[in-house]
């Protein structure tokens, strides 16, 4: 995974463009991809496709030719969808177009101006203190121009055609946690899937601009259950952002996985990332988001200073192990119906309590058959199960099934 963030770090990214398709067949590398081109002008709810952003370098030179900020050296230093540039100009009438961290003055910060016609540079504050007075040559060799918006979907089949969406965004440049270290998780995470209880569809678009076009071309009754995926790599403890119904089936089933671990869980809000589109009202997917430290939470965020080195395989393969396990508990989560409601059934006379014999969870087995029993009313699931009984959610999925095989539950 870290190797694959390496990969991707140098590509520079936006909300269209062939830094997209750059990603994109990298990703179509490791999983089939099934591509999608939306052309410029198309019309998605309330936004529009905007026209296609790619360039091709941008410097600021001094007086005697030296690039003071090069393009080449980092797909930071210009502002992202910067509209072309070729000019003269003073310090003075230069630096409104400049963006630095004061406070981190070594690193460079990520800005953009997706639907305004603009443009600018980003560099270091030390770097902007050390240039003199004087006239700078700016160019930026960038262009606007109808094209498309590209996206990517990798679908693992499973044994019903209901969905969870795994989505991450692609839209950023340089910046390692923020984006591609969701990108590379998701990847491992697809390729671990095999043969699952629902259909698992994995979306690798732009931030906003590409979900909310997902959402207006793609029929969302068949999407049950969705996790957003970003910051995945950072040293932080994991955060899980509930869907805005607040109690959906997927909210249940992080708050379940996380809980032997150092966590945060925080209530919605719409401000994030994609959840906030899956749960616009219109839609109320439940849609939850899962992150390290959350968007804006570090200091590296949206600067030079979240690069490869700031990404931690032990971090994840971290995430990743949580997401194997919570979609674990997705897949077996039923609710089951007792069959034989009026008194205890006898479950020694179907072999139930014979199976138990010599293991040596015999006990927590047996409890288990008994508090799937009581609370198969239909109205109960197996992680309400787990919850109230206090035992683990494997031993209550494995007394389910001995139920039903067994005729005694129906679900």
């Amino acid at each position: 995974m870290h190797a694959l963030v390496e990969r991707l770090y140098p590509l520079c990214r936006s909300i269209t463009g062939d830094g997209v398709r750059a990603t994109l067949d990298v990703i179509g590398e490791h999983v089939p991809l099934e591509r999608h081109e939306v052309p410029t002008g198309t019309q998605v709810f309330d936004w529009t496709v905007p026209q296609e952003w790619n360039i091709r370098d941008a410097w600021i030179a001094d007086a005697d030719g030296k690039r003071v900020v090069d393009f080449a050296e980092s797909n930071l230093h210009v502002v992202g969808y910067s509209v072309p540039v070729s000019a003269t100009m003073s310090l003075a009438e230069l630096r409104p177009h400049l963006h630095t961290l004061p406070d981190r003055p070594s690193w460079v910060p990520y800005r953009t101006s997706y639907y305004s016609p603009a443009w600018g540079f980003c560099l270091a504050q030390e770097t902007l203190d050390a240039l003199p007075e004087g006239d700078y040559e700016v160019r930026i060799d960038s262009t606007l121009a109808d094209g498309h918006l590209s996206y990517g979907e990798h679908v693992v089949p499973g044994q019903i055609a209901d969905e969870v969406i795994v989505s991450c965004h692609i839209c950023h440049p340089s910046l390692a946690n923020d984006n591609l270290a969701g990108v590379a998780v998701a990847i491992a995470l697809a390729k671990a899937l095999v043969n699952p209880w629902y259909t698992y569809r994995f979306l690798f678009m732009p931030g906003t601009i590409g979900a909310i076009t997902w959402l207006a071309r793609n029929d969302v009754a068949r999407v049950k259950h969705g996790v957003v995926l970003a910051c995945a790599g950072d040293r932080g403890d994991l955060t899980y952002k509930r869907s805005r119904r607040g109690d959906a089936e997927i909210d249940r089933v992080l708050a379940h996985v996380l809980r032997d671990r150092p966590h945060r869980i925080l209530d919605f809000s719409p401000y994030g990332y994609d959840e906030r589109q899956f749960c616009s009202p219109g839609f109320d997917l439940g849609v939850g988001s899962l992150t390290r430290t959350p968007y804006a939470g570090y200091p590296e965020y949206h600067t030079s200073a979240d690069n490869p080195d700031f990404v931690s395989p032990v971090a994840m393969e971290d995430t990743l192990a949580v997401l194997r396990e919570a979609f674990a508990v997705l897949d077996r989560n039923r609710r089951y119906t007792n069959l034989s409601p009026y008194g205890e059934p006898q479950l020694g006379k179907r072999g139930l309590y014979d199976s138990l014999g010599g293991r040596s969870d015999a006990k927590q087995a047996q409890m288990a058959m008994l508090w799937v029993l009581n609370l198969s009313d239909g109205d109960h699931d197996l992680l309400d199960i787990t919850r109230r009984s206090g035992l683990d959610f494997a031993a209550v999925a494995a007394a389910a099934d001995a139920l039903r095989d067994a005729g005694l539950v129906a679900g």
